[in-house]
């Protein structure tokens, strides 16, 4: 199957588990006919490829870095060859590239300049942790991380709460692994008893995957240690 010239979001696993499990074959058959990467981190994009492919000509391929420490000026110029008629890949490190995924920067000047963007099907933790929540799948926000200061953020969850029960929207965010216990127990304390919070945690590993919803009250007493782990948060009010 020979590809058009597009840029093509490629998903990558966010868990441990076998890459058959999520990644389907054919984005497999895809990416083997690309040669020119954007990705997030050079060395770990670099490990993806040679473990979906383990005779992928690595050397023979280009790949530019995009992340929080790229110049903005230069991200541009990561779609030369796709002008030129060559297909490009973004990368993110995890999960669906330019969701919560600073590849949305070169998707935008993708479509600006009215290229071929196609999306790719893989693993998307703000929506199968939404499946997983029994929350709203009709309504609901994807809101990034919380303000770091405590005041900031109790503010910032009394207004995702209020918007919980004024719209009967599902409202998620994420925190950074390490601060995980953290911020359930500044729930715990900051929500309404009653209302339902849902923690997502190692989504797709077959071993430590670990999708509970409870009454905020209740993760006073949880005893799990989620730091140092990919989590999601999710907060809804019937």
């Amino acid at each position: 199957m020979q590809i058009e010239a597009a840029l093509y979001l490629v998903p990558v696993e966010i868990g441990s588990g076998p890459s058959e499990m999520t990644i389907p074959v054919g984005n497999i058959t895809i990416v083997r006919q690309i040669r020119t990467f954007i990705v997030e981190n050079l060395r770990t994009a670099r490990r993806c490829l040679r473990h979906w492919a383990r005779e992928f000509p690595i050397d023979e391929c280009t790949f530019f870095e995009l992340n929080a420490h790229t110049p903005e000026n230069e991200i541009s110029g990561f779609l030369a060859a796709l002008r030129r008629g060559e297909p490009t890949a973004v990368m993110s490190e995890a999960g669906c590239p330019a969701v919560a995924d600073p590849g949305a920067a070169v998707v935008t000047i993708a479509q600006r300049e009215g290229l071929r963007v196609i999306p790719m099907v893989g693993p998307s933790s703000i929506l199968m942790s939404l499946m997983a929540s029994g929350f709203n799948g009709q309504g609901f926000a994807f809101n990034g991380y919380l303000p770091i200061k405590d005041d900031e953020r109790h503010r910032a969850v009394k207004e995702l709460e209020n918007r919980c029960a004024r719209y009967g929207q599902t409202q998620i965010f994420i925190e950074t692994p390490y601060r995980n216990n953290r911020l359930i127990r500044f729930l715990s304390s900051s929500l309404r008893p009653d209302t339902l919070l849902c923690v997502a945690c190692d989504i797709t590993d077959p071993e430590r995957e670990s999708i509970v919803t409870m009454p905020a009250a209740k993760w006073k007493n949880v005893k799990t240690d989620y730091d140092k782990r990919p989590a999601i948060f999710l907060i809804h009010r019937g």
